[in-house]
């Protein structure tokens, strides 16, 4: 169930794409990332935005991370009723494209139980452990205004390609995003999940955008 949950998330995006059984050669555990800081794609990001501050690089590849995590989690939560688990989640060596060596999840039960566990997948289990071992300093509420940001997006690219699953992605996003540490950094203003966050992301240094409107 929890293959099928992830294979048809996919056909949403590439950030909603998570490949399943590679044997090993050209990946590598995502922990070993957090561990050394993110550092290689902080630097590359960096580069790609043309900047020579490490903390953009990081707060956009930690957004960018973060949406390839709550992508494919909310498609199956939402489309078919499974929570997959992201604990063994691998990273390509060339790139930010996830792969689990097995799919394999839980059924979606009593609904503060599937809100407490997707929240400990994500925010516990990936993003704090990367935000923990970055070696550039990024403020706390930035790193979980990205994270809310994230999850915002992910479900408003879901409803926009599903409009039947509008009412239970927005009790979803709605709900994780008064949870832990992801609470008062942002609100959803409008039913299509548009997003308005409380904190900078930075993209204002390298990109004539506004700066909070999401």
């Amino acid at each position: 169930m929890t293959l099928s949950a992830l294979r048809k998330g996919a056909e949403f995006g590439s950030f909603f794409t998570i490949d399943i059984g590679a044997n090993g050669t050209g990946w590598h555990s995502v922990n070993s990332d957090y561990a050394r800081g993110f550092t290689d794609p902080v630097e590359a990001t960096a580069t790609q935005y043309g900047t020579g501050e490490l903390r953009i690089g990081a707060s956009i590849a930690q957004l960018g991370h973060a949406a390839r995590l709550w992508s494919p989690l909310l498609a199956a939560v939402l489309g078919h009723g499974v929570v997959p688990d992201l604990r063994r989640l691998e990273r390509a060596d060339d790139g930010p494209r996830l792969c689990l060596p097995t799919a394999s999840g839980w059924h979606t039960g009593p609904e503060d139980q599937v809100m407490d566990l997707i929240y400990d997948m994500v925010v516990r289990g990936h993003l704090e452990p990367l935000a923990a071992g970055l070696r550039v300093k990024v403020a706390p509420g930035l790193l979980y205004g990205n994270a809310a940001s994230a999850l915002a997006e992910a479900g408003r690219a879901i409803v926009a390609a599903r409009p039947g699953l509008a009412a239970p992605a927005t009790r979803l996003v709605t709900d994780l995003l008064g949870r832990g540490a992801l609470t008062g950094k942002g609100a959803v203003t409008s039913p299509d999940l548009a997003f308005r966050r409380t904190t900078c992301r930075l993209y204002y240094r390298v990109l004539d955008e506004a700066k909070c409107d999401d």
